[in-house]
Protein backbone atom coordinates (compact mmCIF):
# COMPACT_ATOMS: atom_id res chain seq x y z
CA UNK A 1 0.00 0.00 0.00
CA UNK A 2 2.82 2.37 0.80
CA UNK A 3 4.33 2.04 -2.69
CA UNK A 4 0.96 2.99 -4.21
CA UNK A 5 0.78 6.12 -2.05
CA UNK A 6 4.34 7.08 -3.03
CA UNK A 7 3.58 6.66 -6.74
CA UNK A 8 0.45 8.78 -6.38
CA UNK A 9 2.41 11.46 -4.51
CA UNK A 10 5.03 11.55 -7.29
CA UNK A 11 2.27 11.88 -9.89
CA UNK A 12 0.76 14.79 -7.95
CA UNK A 13 4.20 16.43 -7.86
CA UNK A 14 4.35 16.15 -11.64
CA UNK A 15 0.89 17.71 -11.90
CA UNK A 16 2.00 20.62 -9.72
CA UNK A 17 5.13 21.08 -11.83
CA UNK A 18 3.17 21.15 -15.07
CA UNK A 19 0.38 23.33 -13.67
CA UNK A 20 2.98 25.91 -12.71
CA UNK A 21 4.78 25.63 -16.04
CA UNK A 22 1.55 25.92 -18.05
CA UNK A 23 0.11 28.59 -15.75
CA UNK A 24 -3.04 26.62 -15.03
CA UNK A 25 -4.87 26.00 -11.78
CA UNK A 26 -7.01 22.89 -11.64
CA UNK A 27 -9.70 23.10 -8.97
CA UNK A 28 -9.27 19.43 -8.05
CA UNK A 29 -6.90 16.70 -9.16
CA UNK A 30 -8.25 13.17 -8.80
CA UNK A 31 -6.34 9.95 -9.26
CA UNK A 32 -8.71 7.05 -9.67
CA UNK A 33 -9.40 3.86 -11.56
CA UNK A 34 -10.18 4.57 -15.21
CA UNK A 35 -10.66 1.80 -17.74
CA UNK A 36 -10.98 3.64 -21.05
CA UNK A 37 -8.67 6.62 -20.92
CA UNK A 38 -5.63 8.01 -19.16
CA UNK A 39 -7.13 11.31 -18.09
CA UNK A 40 -9.91 13.83 -18.42
CA UNK A 41 -10.64 17.48 -17.76
CA UNK A 42 -14.12 18.62 -16.74
CA UNK A 43 -15.70 21.93 -17.64
CA UNK A 44 -15.53 22.81 -13.93
CA UNK A 45 -11.73 22.43 -13.78
CA UNK A 46 -11.46 18.94 -12.33
CA UNK A 47 -8.52 16.94 -13.69
CA UNK A 48 -8.90 13.18 -13.36
CA UNK A 49 -5.95 10.88 -13.99
CA UNK A 50 -5.95 7.11 -14.28
CA UNK A 51 -4.45 5.41 -11.26
CA UNK A 52 -2.36 3.10 -13.43
CA UNK A 53 -0.73 6.16 -15.04
CA UNK A 54 1.59 5.96 -12.01
CA UNK A 55 3.06 2.79 -13.57
CA UNK A 56 3.86 4.39 -16.94
CA UNK A 57 7.11 6.01 -18.03
CA UNK A 58 7.63 9.61 -16.85
CA UNK A 59 7.52 11.04 -20.38
CA UNK A 60 4.11 9.51 -20.98
CA UNK A 61 2.90 10.79 -17.60
CA UNK A 62 4.03 14.27 -18.61
CA UNK A 63 2.17 13.98 -21.91
CA UNK A 64 -1.11 13.01 -20.24
CA UNK A 65 -0.77 15.59 -17.48
CA UNK A 66 0.12 18.45 -19.83
CA UNK A 67 -2.66 17.41 -22.23
CA UNK A 68 -5.32 17.54 -19.54
CA UNK A 69 -4.02 20.74 -17.95
CA UNK A 70 -3.95 22.51 -21.31
CA UNK A 71 -7.65 21.75 -21.64
CA UNK A 72 -8.15 24.23 -18.79
CA UNK A 73 -6.98 26.88 -21.28
CA UNK A 74 -8.15 25.43 -24.61
CA UNK A 75 -11.19 23.13 -24.60
CA UNK A 76 -10.83 21.64 -28.08
CA UNK A 77 -8.08 19.67 -29.81
CA UNK A 78 -7.80 22.37 -32.49
CA UNK A 79 -4.79 24.22 -33.89
CA UNK A 80 -4.11 26.32 -30.79
CA UNK A 81 -4.20 23.27 -28.54
CA UNK A 82 -1.85 21.32 -30.82
CA UNK A 83 0.52 24.29 -31.08
CA UNK A 84 0.70 24.57 -27.28
CA UNK A 85 1.33 20.84 -26.98
CA UNK A 86 4.16 21.14 -29.52
CA UNK A 87 5.72 24.08 -27.69
CA UNK A 88 5.70 22.34 -24.32
CA UNK A 89 6.13 18.70 -25.39
CA UNK A 90 7.85 18.34 -28.76
CA UNK A 91 7.23 14.84 -30.05
CA UNK A 92 3.92 14.53 -28.20
CA UNK A 93 2.24 13.01 -31.24
CA UNK A 94 4.00 9.69 -30.67
CA UNK A 95 1.60 8.99 -27.79
CA UNK A 96 -1.96 7.80 -28.23
CA UNK A 97 -4.70 8.88 -25.86
CA UNK A 98 -6.72 5.72 -25.46
CA UNK A 99 -5.77 2.85 -23.22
Amino acid sequence: MRDRDERRARLRERVNHWASRLRTEPKVVRIQRMTRKWGSCSLTGIITLAEDLTEQEPEFQDFVIAHELLHLRVRSHGKVFKALMSVHLPGWRQYGLNK
